[in-house]
């Protein structure tokens, strides 16, 4: 049995800060598999690949290798073709690229190889859209996170700076979301069968890691 977490749900649930804080009390390494794949689309752009050309993304992703290291602080740190890359991840030319290139079968087929091989090397405390279902089915703990979509619509609209755009559109654009992650062709949104839900519309963020780390001691035998 691996012994990782494997956190999936609905955008706006809260995965990444509780997988985040889960991995710190329980001594285990939080695994930004977005990271990933915006390395992925900083090759596309240095090497001037149309973000609209599947097929040369998939030739040119052969080409490539991402991985990922951890410092003295636990920190992530990921490199592409053997250069850390993490400071340049963020700027918003790279996120769109990521989620061009994440459409690509190939580029999740290569991302998603390399995830299994760090969770066999690593505790990780992973989280997405496919994790438990098809990243680390084997994980020790499956945990499927979600709140009314009204409340993941709610938390979004009261971190956004600009909130011209309004609570109904910000909430039209979850369920949209949601909508397109359930029905993707590649690794659709679902509950592992083997997963514990835990809804967190009601919850603060403490009683959700709190419930989370508890599961992982009950199965982990800590």
């Amino acid at each position: 049995m691996n012994r990782s977490i494997a956190i999936d749900g609905p955008c706006g649930a809260g995965k990444s800060t509780v997988a985040e804080e889960a991995a710190r009390r329980l001594g285990g390494h939080y695994l930004d598999t977005g990271a990933m794949y915006r390395a992925v689309g900083l090759y596309m752009l240095s090497e001037g690949i149309a973000l609209t050309d599947a097929e040369g993304i998939a030739r040119a992703v052969s080409k490539l290798h991402v991985d990922v290291q951890y410092d003295g602080e636990n920190r992530q740190h990921t490199f592409l073709n053997g250069e850390d890359v993490t400071s340049q991840l963020r700027q918003p030319e790279v996120s769109k690229a990521a989620s061009a290139v994440a459409t690509v079968k190939e580029v999740r087929q290569q991302m998603v190889r390399r995830q299994k091989e760090l969770s066999q090397e690593l505790f990780l405390v992973c989280d997405g859209r496919d994790i438990g279902t098809c990243v680390i089915p084997d994980a020790l703990l499956k945990i499927y996170l979600n709140a009314a979509a009204e409340e993941r619509a709610r938390r979004r609209f009261e971190q956004m700076s600009d909130k011209s755009c309004g609570f109904e559109q910000v909430l039209a654009d979850i369920n949209a979301r949601d909508y397109n992650d359930m029905h993707r062709e590649e690794s659709p949104l679902c509950k592992a069968q083997d997963a514990v839900e835990i809804d967190t519309t009601h919850m603060t963020f403490e009683e959700v890691v709190s419930e989370v780390t508890r599961l992982y001691r009950q199965r982990a035998g800590m």
